[in-house]
């Protein structure tokens, strides 16, 4: 049954292209039901992210058309206004680009985590669509599997990559037992929102959250269980931060030598990791001169990226031969699906042969017939009879110097060199 993936992403199409062919959530599941009508696709995954918007599908055909027809239809796109920005894979292609995906080997950072969640998350809505059948719900089982094995045995998302990953990655090596400390954050904005949920996954004692608009600070403190307070709050609860990381759009530093000394005092010289990742600096560069202070800036957490890159760089060869096995394990899988109905076929007619001579032996049996003698022959006639057809067919193999049939016939039948 063949299979497609058909899409676009982040590489091969702009985000005014990627917003008109996207899924709003709700709307996935009419979608999969609307795709899956058509006679010639019986199962469908839609993942839709704003990074990209693929369709996974298998049927009766591996036709891309049909499939670039009903996508253009939905979004209301001229085909030609879509399809210069469409990839499509087939089969064992479609099999190995989702698993590449899965592993964050696609994403616009490498071995970013979040693509195997939504990928999760869109596999499920299709179950619940019912759009999921034997073939898909194997694949994307098979993906889930490959994707913990590339995480567990690679360090694809171990190496920080972005600024936010490397500062929490920075205050990892320096404090150990997150659960018992408080991370400051300034800022609202993405880069402080990604540390937020970056510092929450690794189990951060508490977070505090100081923004020029307190409404903004207070939502994404709420978040992650935190408390959101004014950037003129800053000094009042500076000396309760194990950590701070600043990143916000101001002109002027926002912390100065004078209080960050203050909150040392107050902290009975504990020791405070900044990390300033805004330009121009939040922090006053003479911070970093007082005892009991390390500062970082965005300069000092690129090197630590470009390793960190890398590193996933080297980590991602070894996914990718993980893959390309893995595509082999499933495509073997999926060949191995066109011989159930022959096998199935012949294990029904050795059913009716066996059904027969049991229906003959039981009648002589009841006929007073000595039950060993009628076993005999019963077990001595199917024998003959689940025998015939492949000796017909060897020894006519035989006869016409056929002998890749006479070959095939010994592996089917498992029979070694010595017995012949």
């Amino acid at each position: 049954m063949p299979l497609l993936a058909l899409g676009v992403n982040h590489k091969t199409a702009p985000v005014n292209i990627r917003e008109r062919v996207a899924f709003p959530p709700e709307h996935v599941p009419s979608a999969l039901r609307e795709l899956t009508t058509h006679p010639k696709i019986s199962e469908a995954v839609i993942v839709s992210t704003c990074n990209r918007t693929e369709i996974v599908c298998c049927g009766e055909t591996s036709d891309a058309d049909i499939i670039i027809d009903w996508f253009s239809h939905y979004h209301n796109i001229k085909p030609d206004e879509i399809t210069p920005h469409l990839y499509t894979h087939p089969n064992q292609y479609a099999v190995q680009h989702l698993l590449r995906v899965s592993c964050g080997l696609d994403s616009l950072i490498l071995g970013e985590p979040q693509i195997l969640g939504q990928i999760k998350a869109a596999y499920t809505t299709a179950v619940q669509s019912g759009s999921i059948g034997t073939l898909l719900g194997r694949l994307f089982q098979h993906t889930f599997s490959v994707a913990k094995q590339v995480r567990s045995d690679t360090a694809i998302g171990s190496s920080p990559v972005s600024v936010a990953f490397a500062a929490v990655n920075l205050a990892k090596q320096i404090f150990s037992g997150f659960e018992k400390h408080t991370v400051l954050l300034i800022g609202a904005g993405e880069t402080i929102e990604l540390a937020a949920r970056h510092l929450h996954e690794n189990g951060i004692g508490r977070i505090i959250v100081a923004n020029r608009t307190v409404e903004r600070a207070r939502n994404l403190a709420n978040q992650f269980n935190g408390y959101g307070i004014t950037l003129a709050e800053i000094p009042a609860h500076l000396s309760e931060a194990d950590i701070v990381i600043s990143s916000t759009a101001s002109q002027l530093p926002i912390l100065g030598k004078g209080a960050v000394e203050r909150a040392i005092k107050v902290r009975k010289h504990r020791p405070i990791l900044m990390v300033d990742i805004a330009v121009p600096r939040d922090i006053e560069p003479e911070v970093g001169t007082l005892d009991d202070v390390y500062l970082y800036t965005v300069d000092d957490l690129q090197e630590i990226i470009e390793e960190g890159l890398k590193s996933r760089k080297e980590a991602a060869k070894q996914a990718e031969e993980i893959i390309d096995t893995e595509v082999s394990h499933f495509m073997g899988w999926l060949r191995s699906l066109d011989a159930v109905a022959t096998i199935r076929a012949y294990r029904n007619s050795a059913d009716r042969l066996r059904d027969i001579e049991l229906s003959k032996a039981l009648r002589l049996i009841q006929k007073g017939e000595a039950p060993e003698k009628v076993l005999q022959n019963a077990l001595r006639n199917l024998t003959n009879k689940l025998i015939h057809p492949a000796s017909t067919q060897m020894r006519q193999a035989g006869f016409d110097g056929r002998t890749e049939i006479l070959q095939a016939a010994r592996e089917l039948l498992d029979i070694k060199e010595q017995d012949i």
